[in-house]
């Protein structure tokens, strides 16, 4: 492929420190630096989970997920950037093979945004088509995008009705909306399409992508056929275990210098709560690690499994939010400074972490539904 690849350590080395040397600028800018964004894509992000026919690197979640982590350590937003660039891939692989081939002609460095999060869109059906308008929000990356997807409707499940359309480049714009606490350089602006013509081929039914029922040649491939809500959450919460890897590599530089003032009579509690933060990253990292291994070996299949990775996923975030947020505590008012790090990260760990797929109650009821069901 060009660019990188999963086995080329040099290129993701470089990715991690063009990301931390421009988390600071980016979090002041409210968008990636382009070093950042071309190291991102050199490092082979975006054709992670292409389809294999388009040039796919064919990677695992596992790779993926280890590879979001490494970038999140020095900064959160171009982990997530990372991440929705190879998770959009794989949805591209639900598209008809003419839509695919359209979609990945310039190579697997096409960079490809996606928002299910429709205000007001409508697609008019017409002969070989649709006419589609609208807009849709928090478009992650869609200010260096190439193609986005976009539903027609907000998703509902089992809801056939519901299409999810490829647009190109010219067929879209967008309006600067996201100015937040936290992930501010993820530049989540939002998407307008007035009038594009979206052929027949360019779209598929957002209910088979919920499903793992993929619609082109690699059909067959797991990656493409694990259901949505059984890896969702690993594109959302490995930035945040790479964020919280960075937290706690700050507060070993801290216990690493001979205390003085009033810190010093603290010191005790710190080493005590840096330990416990440690331990829980560890945990989460663990149960990210399952759910990608599950999904890796095609276990998604088995009754039960896709909703116990839902839940591991949202588990993990509880977590790595709580591990955060006692590192955070332990590097005091120096912590809190705009020009310390740790600010920067708890709050795009607080940010990340509101993200709706990634919150334990609808996790919860979703993995106890069959108990209830039963009674």
């Amino acid at each position: 492929m060009s660019g990188g690849t999963w086995q080329d350590a040099g290129a993701l080395t470089a990715a991690a420190e063009a990301a931390g040397r421009g988390a600071a600028a980016a979090d002041a800018d409210g968008r990636l630096g382009s070093g950042t964004v071309e190291a991102l894509a050199a490092a082979g992000f975006p054709g992670g989970f292409a389809p294999l026919a388009q040039g796919g690197s064919g990677a695992g979640f596992g790779e993926v997920t280890r590879a979001v982590a490494a970038i999140g350590e020095g900064c959160t937003s171009a982990a997530w950037i990372a991440s929705l660039w190879s998770y959009n891939g794989r949805f591209t692989a639900y598209l008809p093979d003419e839509g695919q081939r359209e979609v990945w002609a310039k190579g697997p460095g096409t960079r490809v945004v996606s928002s299910m999060v429709a205000a007001g869109a409508e697609a008019e059906p017409v002969e070989g088509g649709w006419r589609l308008s609208g807009t849709w929000l928090y478009v992650s990356g869609v200010e260096f995008a190439d193609w986005a997807l976009v539903s027609s409707a907000p998703p509902r499940e089992g809801d056939r009705s519901i299409r999810v359309f490829a647009v190109p480049r010219d067929s879209f714009t967008h309006e600067e909306t996201w100015s937040t606490l936290g992930m501010r350089a993820t530049g989540s602006h939002t998407l307008v399409v007035d009038r594009a013509f979206v052929p027949e081929y360019r779209s598929f039914v957002w209910d088979d992508l919920r499903l793992g029922r993929p619609a082109g040649a690699d059909a067959g491939a797991h990656v493409h056929r694990a259901p949505l809500f059984g890896v969702n959450g690993l594109t959302f919460a490995a930035p945040i275990l790479g964020a919280a890897r960075g937290a706690l590599r700050l507060v070993e530089e801290q216990l690493g210098r001979p205390p003085s003032g009033a810190r010093a009579a603290a010191r005790e509690s710190s080493r005590i709560a840096y330990t416990r933060a440690a331990g829980e990253i560890d945990a989460a990292a663990l149960l990210l690690g399952r759910v990608a291994e599950t999904a890796d070996r095609g276990g998604l299949d088995e009754v039960g499994m896709a909703e116990r990775s839902h839940r591991d996923s949202t588990l993990a975030v509880e977590l790595l939010v709580g591990a955060v947020d006692r590192l955070f505590h332990v590097t005091g008012t120096r912590g809190q400074a705009t020009s310390h790090p740790m600010q920067r990260i708890w709050r795009d760990v607080h940010a990340a972490g509101s993200h709706a797929a990634l919150q334990f109650e609808p996790a919860a009821f979703a993995y106890t539904r069959r108990l209830v069901d039963a009674a």
